[in-house]
């Protein structure tokens, strides 16, 4: 039993380790291209038709709900937000919430660092609806999202968790598109990155390893 145990976590873990490098390989491939000008034509479409519907007659509510969806998916919301699942967790679920903890940590940091090996600048196709101070590549709010959704999807595994986890990313990364502040290459590199954190902090998933 305990032979076996350690040679499903060592298998569950290079499978883990091997997601996250393909994300990360994934994402340099992004990156590259887009310095090389090949993503311009995407990427300048597609915020090119944000900003043509912003402008539109409904363009003011649409905006009005994108940086409500990007405040909540910012710093300071993901923060409340796991305040409040891990407090509630703590009690019944104090595994699970430790889990999340250090899941958030990690990819927060992950991203900090990508950011910083890249220092793309922020696009300046469209004013910017939202204040931004770092850099623009891979997109936190889109990375962070993924990375906190999910989570809360694989704690609790059900399909309307899974389906409310896909919706609030999605929207919150396309917010970022609309606000002007992040090309959707950057928001699709964070997706990437997110996700395969995700599959490597799942390997040591406690409501998988049967811990709570």
């Amino acid at each position: 039993m305990g032979v076996r145990s350690i040679s499903d976590r060592r298998k569950a873990m290079a499978k883990g380790a091997g997601a996250l490098a393909l994300a990360l390989f994934c994402v340099l491939g992004i990156a590259l291209v887009q310095r090389q000008g090949l993503l311009d034509a995407m990427n300048h479409g597609l915020m090119g038709m944000a900003g043509r519907a912003r402008d539109s007659a409904i363009g003011g509510s649409v905006t009005w709900l994108m940086q409500g969806a990007s405040a909540v998916g910012g710093t300071a919301g993901r923060l409340v937000l796991l305040t409040a699942c891990c407090a509630m967790l703590w009690g019944r679920r104090r595994r699970c919430a430790l889990w999340l903890l250090s899941v958030m940590a990690g990819g927060t940091l992950l991203n900090l660092a990508l950011k910083q090996i890249f220092a793309a600048p922020r696009p300046d196709l469209l004013p910017h609806l939202d204040m931004v101070n770092s850099y623009s590549f891979p997109s936190g709010h889109a990375a962070g999202n993924m990375i906190f959704f999910g989570a809360l999807a694989l704690l609790f595994g059900r399909r309307a968790g899974y389906a409310g986890a896909g919706l609030a990313i999605a929207l919150i990364g396309v917010s970022r598109v609309w606000l002007g502040v992040h090309w959707p290459s950057d928001v699709l590199a964070g997706w990437i990155e997110g996700l395969g954190w995700l599959a490597l902090c799942a390997v040591w998933l406690p409501a998988r390893r049967g811990q709570d």
